[in-house]
């Protein structure tokens, strides 16, 4: 399989987070941020030169563009993969280690993560992810049920189940995501979590104690009757994967669904935000 490969460099911060937002949104599966600098990857046969244009243009970019092999981009992101620990916001202490396996653990992190990094996304590089991981160490997962929606690599169902819940459905519409999903969690010896495919959060047989939903703002929208349709009532969930910009558009959308917004914290223009499901 071919996959696009957009390089663009000397970005602005801010221009960079949104850029990922509109790409994301257009299919690209994996993003590679060093410095200034921007890859974007998505598989070839999906590339749509016509609303690329559009976002480029909206913000006056230059970019090159290659074609790499499958194969290719994997060694590529592999060799540029660095660990990332996660911090309890409160006390500092390393909460979460994530590593791939050419990486030696970090003794003093809580959980150990290992992270196969290919192409899917989730490795807890991006503020949307850290967020994720910082409000998860904040709900006891004990027994509790889950939901992943938007799963990626796995790496928060993993976190799930090491934490203690009971029972982790992973949902994804990407095959590869599912496959890479799948790799992550033999790796990581857990046993409690359903991989499926999908591409909404509609009639999953299961109600969650906890609903995890890294996605982005218009599949969130679009999912939010079935998000609530399919917890349980007091059920704790994280949206992210939303920018700053979009808060009030996001919070009203949620607010009259019946949600109750119990937090919303930001990291780098990104939004994370807790609810509770009446």
């Amino acid at each position: 399989m071919e996959y696009t490969q957009i390089e663009f460099q000397d970005l602005q911060s801010d221009v960079m987070e949104l850029l990922i937002a509109q790409l994301n949104e257009l299919g690209f599966e994996g993003f590679e941020e060093q410095a200034n600098n921007l890859k974007a990857f998505i598989k070839s046969d999906d590339f749509d030169e016509s609303s690329f244009n559009m976002v480029v243009q909206q913000h006056a970019l230059n970019f090159v563009q290659t074609t790499v092999k499958e194969t290719n981009w994997n060694q590529q992101w592999e060799s540029d993969f660095e660990p990332i620990t996660v911090n309890l916001a409160e006390t500092e202490k390393p909460f979460a280690f994530v590593r791939a396996s050419f990486h030696q653990p970090n003794p003093a992190a809580t959980f150990d993560l290992l992270i196969t990094p290919k192409m899917s996304f989730g490795t807890g590089h991006h503020a949307t992810t850290y967020q994720m991981m910082e409000q998860m160490s904040k709900i006891d997962f004990t027994g509790k049920t889950v939901i992943d929606f938007g799963t990626g690599t796995g790496l928060l169902a993993i976190l799930a189940e090491k934490m203690g819940a009971a029972s982790i459905t992973g949902i994804d519409n990407d095959d590869w995501s599912i496959e890479n999903a799948k790799e992550n969690i033999s790796a990581n010896d857990c046993t409690k979590i359903n991989i499926i495919k999908a591409d909404s959060c509609i009639n999953l047989g299961v109600k969650a104690d906890v609903m995890l939903a890294n996605i982005n703002l218009n599949i969130i929208i679009e999912n939010l009757s079935a998000i609530k349709e399919n917890c349980k009532s007091h059920a704790i969930i994280l949206f992210s994967g939303v920018l700053i910009e979009d808060k009030e558009k996001i919070t009203v959308a949620i607010e009259n669904k019946g949600m109750t917004i119990t937090s919303v914290f930001n990291k780098n223009n990104w939004l994370v935000i807790s609810c509770l499901c009446n």
